[in-house]
């Protein structure tokens, strides 16, 4: 559990667009044990009203329901978008007429998606003031104007977690929150992450330095997604054979790891004779779903589980996975794998899910395509203090 003043870190921090300059903002996030979905909390216009959004690390923007909630649509500061604009043009997205009207007249149609249910429809692209709290001495709030985001109806809130009101997406796109803090507020175009099972936080900053010895490698490509290349996997240090032909996907939003069925089957074979060597009490029994591959928990030992290796641009640099982003506790008498087989028709060979990606330190730079990581080893995200990452002598 998080000590009492690291809570009040995390708790304490509300953030957004703001003129002049604000050193470091933080998001605090808890994961919803229910839905294991990642939520964060934002506060909404000028009366800073506090919302629920759940976590998309790929989202393209911000969503929220404007529909039933009637202190989103009534807030005095928002306002309705045109379609012929600058904001309308800076979403990446071609104007869509709301009713076939003329795009002159009428307000900004944005795609929006649920990416948890899939279900999507065009909202309307809209401004508002958020409030900001800096993360370092002011502990001031200001509200300020123009944060963009999509109002949503409310069916597109179907399969989040309780109390939430949309979704904050974090992609690498014009309108989401990292670019719209760099624009607006004169970040870098990067941000930190640092997830738990219990409380994390996302952290933009001032500066591109930080103190922990991080691990890079490219992000590929130009989705609005966030994808690397994982070249081979070693269990124990033990090169699996097989070919990983698609590029592996990090996301909040699936909430454990998840491969193709032929990346899985060599992967979970080789998981199985790597546990059995190691110990004997490692055990398989039936599976408990979503799972495939469970073992007893009596007599079991964290120690033991086999270490499993993502080796990405060389031999050097490796994405290094422990017993406690492998393994689940399924209940007093189970534990499981957490990788998925997620049949054969993946858009990505492999989807690093939430559970994956707690405790580790993940450093998102946009600017330069690149993504740092460092696991988290004997201590957790959820006494995650900005200042153990960012080196403030810059």
């Amino acid at each position: 559990m998080a000590s009492p003043s690291s809570q009040f870190l995390l708790f304490l921090c509300f953030i957004f667009l703001v003129n002049g300059s604000v050193n470091s903002i933080a998001i605090p996030v808890v994961k919803d044990a229910s839905t294991l979905q990642y939520v964060a909390k934002i506060h909404h216009g000028v009366s800073q009203v506090p919302i629920n959004l759940v976590l998309d690390l790929g989202g393209p923007l911000t969503w929220v329901d404007c529909d039933s909630s009637a202190d989103v649509s009534s807030s005095s500061s928002r306002r309705l978008i045109p379609s012929q604009s600058i904001q309308c043009s800076r979403s990446g997205k071609s104007p869509v007429p709301r009713n076939g009207s003329d795009t002159t007249t009428n307000t900004c149609g944005v795609f929006t998606q649920n990416g948890i249910s899939g279900l999507a429809t065009t909202g309307d692209l809209a401004e508002d003031t958020i409030a900001v709290r800096s993360e370092l001495e002011d502990p001031s709030i200001t509200a300020v104007d123009e944060f963009l985001f999509s109002c949503a109806p409310t069916f597109l809130l179907q399969g989040l977690a309780s109390g939430v009101r949309g979704m904050l997406g974090l992609g690498r796109a014009p309108i989401s929150l990292p670019s719209q803090l760099a624009t607006g507020i004169g970040h870098q175009r990067k941000f930190f992450m640092c997830l738990s099972s219990s409380n994390g936080v996302v952290l933009s900053h001032h500066t591109s330095t930080t103190k922990l010895p991080l691990m890079y490698t490219p992000l590929i490509g130009k989705s609005q997604d966030y994808f690397i290349n994982v070249k081979s996997i070693k269990i124990n240090g033990n090169p699996l054979s097989v070919t990983i032909e698609g590029l592996t996907k990090l996301s909040t939003i699936v909430p454990y790891a998840t491969m193709e069925s032929s990346i899985y089957a060599t992967f979970a074979k080789a998981f199985t004779k790597a546990a059995a060597a190691a110990s004997r009490d490692m055990s398989v029994v039936a599976p408990v779903a979503p799972f495939s591959l469970c073992f007893s928990s009596k007599g079991f030992n964290g120690s033991a589980v086999p270490v499993i290796d993502f080796v990405l641009q060389s031999e050097m640099v490796k994405w290094r996975f422990y017993g406690s982003n492998s393994m689940v506790k399924v209940n007093e008498e189970v534990v499981c794998l957490g990788f998925l087989d997620g049949g054969s028709d993946l858009t990505s060979s492999i989807v690093l899910g939430g559970f994956q990606l707690e405790d580790n330190v993940m450093d998102f730079d946009l600017g330069t395509s690149m993504l740092g990581f460092s696991t988290l080893r004997g201590t957790c995200c959820s006494d995650f203090s900005p200042n153990s990452v960012l080196d403030e002598s810059l």
